[in-house]
């Protein structure tokens, strides 16, 4: 689901690919208003499906993004990312993703990041980590014990 659900550098908010054409992708926006844009080769674009956060090793968003889903029941965040602290914004994500690398994970990726999840989520999108993908991972899990 995460990869048709597109950042744009310099616009705010998510877009979901609607289609694509030479030189340009046609977007709209996911939250209510459903505007069309275009979006041309010079924009920086990047799927969602595509990001990753730091750790150990790199955690997909994907999976972020269902730890959220998790810890919140599936509402919206109930941290106002917008107006605590740094330091609240990381122990908030250190309840998500405990091991996290504190030094290259910036308040403003959480900030982000949590921006993404209302929006994803006050929009009706929720599935995060693909059912395929859960199914071929867990047998391989079963298999190393």
């Amino acid at each position: 689901m995460l990869k048709t659900i597109l950042s744009i550098a310099g616009k705010p908010g998510l877009y979901k690919l609607i289609s694509s054409g030479k030189n340009m992708l046609i977007v709209e926006t996911v939250d209510a208003a459903k505007k069309r844009i275009l979006a041309y080769g010079q924009d920086k674009v990047i799927s969602l499906a595509d990001i990753a956060m730091y750790t150990d090793a790199e955690v997909p968003l994907s999976k972020v993004l269902e730890s959220v889903k998790n810890k919140e029941n599936g509402a919206v965040a109930s941290i106002d990312y917008k107006k605590v602290s740094a330091n609240e914004l990381h122990a908030y994500f250190a309840e998500i993703l405990p091991n996290y690398d504190r030094d290259r994970v910036h308040a403003s990726d959480i900030k982000k990041l949590l921006s993404w999840y209302n929006i994803l989520v006050s929009n009706g999108i929720t599935d995060f980590v693909e059912q395929n993908a859960v199914a071929t991972e867990e047998p391989a899990a079963e298999e190393g014990k």
